[in-house]
């Protein structure tokens, strides 16, 4: 059984934590008349009293300086999920918490980092082109709005996911993909900044619960330690929850993993014993059983029935 570990604003599986992940990416003459690429994408977790960024050795030299200044030839979307530090750009400086997005602009010089006794956990990716330059002309993205409190939203953690399966992969038009998605991932950011809704404390806990559960996909879910950090009780939090979607967070954790199972099959990258241990069931036959439950037909059948 894995070990549940409870940090500040999020929960792991110590089985599956994956602290860094990045790509930079090529591009083609093809792919740049799309208008966007994307360029590099990845995400870090930061521990406490750690040097920053992590594994710079590995990142070219533009990228070694992010926490003492720079400038970059490209836009970087930066969205911060857990820990707190700081962002400095165009001499404007930003205090960073769970739920911040910091806009990268090519040719501003800025820096960020985690506050060095707390560290954080960081989604970041990068795109240049054409399309994003008439954007910020037509003000839809401005220096002079870099900073952005959207919150803990299970919409960017989905995006960010999407990116980094298309990048991870790179089969056939993942650029155009993984652009696209780029795209998807502004919208949201502007939606948010623009809206009036406010949201209620219910419906609040619930994105909130939703987020924990999707960024722990292939983790355990424990609904002690989610209620424990959004300051509710475990009845609480069902209630609520199922009040709103319709479905007790397990049944919704559940439901999110056979969804993730589904993209895993589709890929055919992976065996059924690899996909149900990669998502954190028990063993291979439990998986098979509730992936039928769930969908009417077995893991296999599904593989065959999207290949034939």
């Amino acid at each position: 059984m894995a070990k549940t570990v409870i940090r500040e604003g999020m929960i792991f599986t110590d089985r599956t934590i994956d602290n860094n992940f990045f790509r930079y990416l090529t591009y083609s003459e093809e792919d740049e008349k799309w208008q966007i690429v994307c360029t590099d994408a990845g995400y870090s977790e930061v521990k406490p009293y750690t040097s920053y960024p992590p594994n710079k050795e590995s990142h070219p030299q533009a990228f070694k300086s992010v926490a003492v200044g720079r400038t970059l030839n490209e836009y970087q979307i930066v969205y911060i999920t857990r820990g707190r530090g700081v962002f400095v750009t165009d001499g404007a400086t930003y205090s960073v918490i769970p739920g911040s997005v910091m806009l990268i602009f090519p040719g501003v010089r800025h820096f960020y980092r985690p506050d060095y006794e707390v560290g954080w956990t960081e989604y970041w990716v990068g795109a240049k082109g054409p399309y994003l330059e008439i954007l910020k002309e037509e003000s839809f993205l401005s220096p002079e709005r870099p900073f952005h409190e959207v919150g803990l939203q299970n919409g960017l953690l989905t995006i960010y996911s999407q990116i980094f399966e298309e990048v991870r992969n790179q089969k056939p038009l993942y650029q155009i993909k993984a652009s696209s998605a780029v795209l998807s991932l502004l919208a949201e950011i502007i939606a948010h900044g623009r809206t009036a809704v406010q949201y209620s404390h219910s419906e609040q806990l619930v994105e909130k619960a939703k987020f924990l559960m999707e960024e722990n996909i292939y983790g355990e879910i424990n609904l002690n330690a989610i209620g424990e950090m959004l300051g509710v009780s475990t009845s609480h939090l069902n209630e609520v929850f199922k009040s709103y979607t319709s479905m007790t967070p397990y049944q919704y954790f559940i439901s999110i993993k056979i969804h993730k199972a589904k993209e895993l099959l589709e890929r055919g990258e992976l065996s059924i014993k690899e996909i149900a241990f990669r998502l954190g069931f028990r063993d291979q036959y439990y998986f098979s059983r509730l992936f039928k439950n769930k969908t009417g037909i077995s893991p296999s059948r599904w593989s065959a029935f999207v290949y034939r």
